[in-house]
């Protein structure tokens, strides 16, 4: 089966190119920006787009904001739009829960009333907006995904930043916090996306994509911890003055900001139950068994 794929080079891009979800029965056509569709050798042989190309959240910010615009929603609707005067079947967007909502008092569903903050979560939301504008012929299928925290081989983020902290020995000190957050399994994620272009039955539409289980910031320290076979210490450092610590990194443009201590900290409880009901199967990785993976793909 042969399909269009934009954003190969990247995490997620490169994770399905060597999945072996797709080893066997698919074959990719990589895209680069500004290329028309028409003009790719069997195009019309294509039976899907996988979308994945875009700007990445920049924890710093130090991004022009009208960057985000431009890869995300720009693209995102040029690339549609010739989706939809193609004879290609199927075409499935890469969004993020980010689209949404930035902060959470509740577990996140798919007709949550989107409410996003970062030029970022607001560029992906213009782009779904304008695909659920459009009338979809019959024929064909198209898929938002919002996923949460996608970690896996070759991650980067906070998922890095907690392995390194406890890999150098360091106590982790923000033992006074008590969360929980879904986190995505770049295995799941694979597994959801061949489904989503092999089986016709399942309908178009968003969909949240989610580990089944979400964890605490602290049972992830110590996970990290049993895969580097490391004594861990924790440290209850009151929350009052953690937060004094990480507005002094705001000052001084530190990568320990509020922005990264929220990220570390923070609830966000994401429903995966739209998705594995339209699936009706299993997702193949557990929560625990997808970040001990990731953990120990670290080590190399």
């Amino acid at each position: 089966m042969l399909g269009i794929i934009t954003g190969s080079s990247g995490f997620v891009g490169h994770n399905i190119l060597t999945s072996h979800y797709f080893q066997d029965k698919f074959s990719f056509i990589c895209y680069k920006r500004n290329t028309i569709l028409s003009d790719i050798e069997s195009f019309e042989s294509c039976k899907f787009i996988l979308h994945l190309a875009g700007k990445a959240h920049d924890f710093k910010n130090n991004s022009n904001p009208q960057s985000y615009y431009d890869a995300n929603t720009s693209l995102t609707i040029n690339l549609f739009d010739q989706f939809l005067a193609s004879n290609v079947e199927v075409f499935i967007y890469m969004s993020s829960v980010k689209a949404v909502a930035d902060d959470l008092n509740m577990e996140l569903v798919e007709d949550f009333t989107p409410k996003p903050v970062t030029d970022y979560g607001k560029s992906k939301l213009y782009a779904e907006q304008y695909i659920l504008s459009k009338s979809i012929p019959k024929c064909k299928r198209v898929y938002i995904l919002r996923p949460c925290m996608i970690h896996g081989v070759g991650n980067k983020g906070n998922l890095n930043l907690l392995y390194r902290i406890v890999a150098k020995g360091f106590p982790w000190p923000l033992g006074s916090f008590d969360n929980k957050r879904s986190f995505c399994s770049i295995q799941n994620l694979c597994f959801i996306i061949k489904e989503l272009i092999e089986n016709d039955q399942i309908a178009s539409g968003v969909y949240n994509i989610a580990d089944d289980n979400p964890i605490s910031t602290n049972d992830l320290v110590k996970l990290i911890s049993q895969t580097l076979e490391k004594k861990l210490i924790i440290w209850n450092i009151p929350k009052k003055l953690v937060l004094r610590l990480f507005q002094l990194g705001d000052l001084l443009k530190l990568p320990f900001n509020t922005e990264r201590l929220n990220k570390l900290t923070e609830t966000y409880i994401v429903s995966n139950d739209k998705i594995k009901n339209a699936i009706n199967k299993p997702l193949p990785v557990d929560s625990r068994e997808g970040l001990t993976k990731s953990f120990q793909s670290f080590k190399h």
